[in-house]
């Protein structure tokens, strides 16, 4: 991992650039174009953290972090509600930085637990999240997979 990776908010100056953002085709299936996310975190201000990944001066991802400590469904108090790393970026580090980045701003924020859903499939991210530590919890929301990582493990 290069220390040239960093995070970006969301600026008029990028956000055509992050809309632009694709990942590979098979896997469009799986994760929402990210103008639907930045929709998303416009509409839930208060809990979405959505940043941009940039390699140096190339934006090569996007991540969306959900911190809802007060949430009545526990899945969605901390966790990764999006993750899209550009098509031909994808395997070099990307993907670990930006939920490392997520697990980071949980422990500033006092959080021990991170979920996030996935959907079953070939192209889907369950082999990407296993490998970082996430284990299934045996529950389903939206026909999708909750996955946990404890913070206190890492």
């Amino acid at each position: 991992m290069t220390s040239s990776l960093r995070l970006e908010t969301i600026t008029p100056d990028n956000v055509g650039a992050a809309c632009r953002l694709r990942v590979r085709p098979e896997q469009e299936d799986f994760v929402a174009p990210v103008a639907w996310s930045l929709a998303e975190a416009y509409a839930n201000g208060e809990t979405a953290w959505p940043r941009l990944i940039f390699d140096a001066d190339e934006l090569v991802g996007f991540v969306m972090g959900g911190f809802d400590p007060q949430s009545p469904v526990d899945v969605f108090r901390c966790g990764i509600w999006r993750l899209n790393i550009v098509a031909g970026q994808q395997g070099r580090g990307y993907g670990r930085f930006a939920v490392e980045s997520v697990c980071a701003e949980a422990r500033r924020r006092g959080q021990d637990r991170v979920t996030v859903l996935w959907a079953a499939g070939e192209h889907g991210p369950e082999q990407f999240y296993l490998r970082l530590g996430f284990r299934p919890t045996g529950q389903e929301i939206h026909g999708q997979i909750v996955g946990e990582l404890l913070l206190a493990e890492r």
